[in-house]
């Protein structure tokens, strides 16, 4: 059914997610369907509690439905092994979360490479990835440098170059301007946009940020497990 699904980088049907508070059942996510085509820039928003979160969790793989089906490029995930999950999470999707999660004991260079590594890309291409993407982001001079010695705006560029400089799918981004100063968020999504239109990088948010919202050129609004408002933005 999904098979001619080319420009289709998330696919969900109908999917739920039941979690269990104290005994009781508690439904994050009640019958959600949404598309993610390829090259959106998308934030799905909402108050705390929403299901934000939880969506962005289950279409990366790293949390389960209780019912309903995700696909990812064409892949259906409930089909997918926990090796083939983790070796397409390496290679195609890139995470930038709310605290960094930057590698204390490695550099700028380290962390940023770090995929690559793991994918077995060799040393001069690694280089010439990292180089690249941190004149893009504007970090030049610090490669060398831990991130204890980074500011927190500084800290979450580093976690953005992490997440796109293996070129992957798409970019999921928990709540990733949580943390910094509105002069600095402000860069960051700037940034992150300018990535979307001159790379075709798929960005889709879960944030309840109003510059994000601003920004953003499609609006999903969960409310209580559902999808409450869907629109397309200029």
């Amino acid at each position: 059914m999904i098979s001619d699904n080319g420009q289709k980088v998330i696919v969900a049907e109908g999917i739920t997610k039941e979690y269990s508070d104290n005994g009781m059942p508690v439904m994050a996510l009640c019958g959600i369907d949404l598309t993610i085509q390829v090259g959106e820039f998308t934030a799905i928003v909402g108050p705390s509690g929403s299901g934000k979160t939880t969506f962005l969790n289950i279409v990366s793989g790293l949390d389960t439905v209780t019912s309903g089906s995700v696909w990812l490029d064409g892949k259906l995930l409930s089909e997918m092994s926990s090796r083939e999950l983790s070796d397409y999470r390496r290679d195609k999707i890139g995470f930038i979360f709310q605290a960094y999660n930057l590698i204390p004991v490695l550099t700028v260079q380290e962390n940023i490479e770090y995929i690559m590594l793991l994918q077995g890309v060799e040393r001069k291409q690694r280089f010439q990835r990292v180089k690249e993407v941190l004149t893009q982001l504007g970090l030049d001079g610090m490669a060398e440098r831990l991130p204890s010695r980074l500011s927190g705006g500084q800290q979450q560029r580093v976690a953005v170059a992490r997440a796109i400089v293996s070129q992957p799918t798409l970019v999921l981004a928990d709540e990733p301007t949580a943390n910094l100063d509105s002069k600095t968020a402000l860069d960051l999504i700037d940034m992150m946009r300018r990535l979307n239109e001159e790379n075709g990088t798929t960005f889709v948010f879960s944030t309840h940020d109003g510059r994000i919202m601003e920004r953003a050129r499609r609006l999903v609004v969960l409310k209580d497990g559902r999808i409450d408002r869907d629109e397309a933005r200029a």
